[in-house]
């Protein structure tokens, strides 16, 4: 379980393999929402912004978008043709000690399940 401040957030999701079964939109020909995606971006705040990142080619760029849409999937941002290597996120940790970054790794296709609480002390 993550403590975090009150502050609004950024989230960042890869999206085969974390939000939608991985490569299902080769193998199946459709994507397929995985467990607990819909419930946690039904939970986000929408101050918060949500960046969605995939290596898939810009010709999928549209028939996913419909897909995210469809499915009441959230974004401020969606990031095709990303390498699929690691993703590294850097930031700096504020004067008060907040940490400003977390790195969460899922199994792939596992159910989405990420638990945190709000500390307005932080």
């Amino acid at each position: 379980m993550f403590e975090m401040s009150a502050l609004n957030k950024t989230w960042i999701f890869d999206i085969d393999g974390t939000i939608v079964k991985h490569n299902g939109y080769l193998t199946d020909g459709y994507d397929t929402l995985l467990d607990g995606v819909k419930d946690f971006f039904e939970q986000l705040p929408s101050e918060d912004v949500v960046i969605l990142l995939t290596a898939r080619k810009k010709e999928y760029h549209e028939d996913l978008k419909k897909f995210l849409s469809v499915n009441n999937i959230r974004y401020d941002y969606l990031l095709s043709e990303i390498p699929t290597g690691e993703r590294i996120l850097v930031n700096d940790v504020k004067p008060s000690g907040l940490k400003t970054a977390y790195a969460i790794n899922t199994l792939r296709d596992s159910r989405l399940k990420i638990e945190y609480k709000t500390n307005s002390n932080l």
